[in-house]
């Protein structure tokens, strides 16, 4: 083996430390206390081939407990739903719905578009 080739496995520049160390590199996730937060309710169709969502966003909440309160609102709209990148999406226009069940957790709820 030559020794160019053992060069070029080695790390030459890393800026966050070791690899190893992963807390470094995650950020951090303050849950805030729901009376705390500021929740936008909207509904939209854009790059859903014509279906309905309602998008919640405004959360400050680990992803474990945004998995717990979607699967809560899921059961309360009797549909489908998903998390992406902070913001609970689900299925179908049920923003009434869903601003009267985050008010009732203590959540500071708007409807936001049209």
């Amino acid at each position: 083996m030559s020794s160019k080739s053992k060069q070029s496995k080695s790390v030459i520049y890393q800026e966050f430390g070791h690899a190893s160390n992963s807390e470094a590199l995650e950020r951090p996730v303050h849950d805030l206390p729901p009376q705390q937060q500021n929740i936008r309710v909207q509904s939209t169709r854009s790059g859903r081939k014509g279906k309905t969502v309602t998008v919640i966003t405004g959360f400050q909440h680990s992803p474990e407990t945004l998995n717990k309160l979607l699967k809560q609102l899921k059961n309360q709209c009797g549909s489908g739903g998903t998390l992406k990148d902070d913001t609970l999406e689900i299925q179908g226009d049920h923003r009434q719905k869903l601003v009267q069940v985050l008010g009732d957790l203590g959540y500071k709820v708007k409807i936001s578009g049209g």
